[in-house]
């Protein structure tokens, strides 16, 4: 959840114009009680639990050892179809991206 409030926080992100939805496995109530503890603003956060959205956009590909999806980001575009992809996986049990680096590849594919 760090990572959503960085990239809320992230002035480089937010120029960008492009908001942020988390979509993860966990339950709606899990979800919300993560969130507000860990100060999430605005972004939504939306369950995937029957896994159709992951399988959809193919990011079960990069599943973690649980069968969950790993850190991946995808920017759609205003036909839902995707921009831009990019799965960091864990490195060393993180599951964090810079923002800056985020920023300034979403950023590219926006050009």
């Amino acid at each position: 959840m760090q990572q959503i409030v960085d990239l809320e926080a992230n002035p480089e992100y937010q120029a960008l114009g492009v908001p942020l939805v988390s979509i993860a496995f966990d339950s709606p109530d899990v979800l919300a009680a993560a969130g507000a503890q860990s100060g999430v603003g605005t972004t939504p956060l939306l369950t995937d639990t029957d896994q159709s959205v992951s399988g959809s956009y193919d990011v079960l590909q990069w599943a973690v050892k649980t069968g969950e999806p790993g850190h991946t980001f995808i920017l759609v575009d205003a036909d839902g179809k995707i921009a831009w992809i990019r799965d960091y996986g864990v490195v060393e049990s993180s599951m964090y991206v810079d923002p800056l680096e985020i920023a300034a590849q979403v950023g590219e594919a926006l050009e």
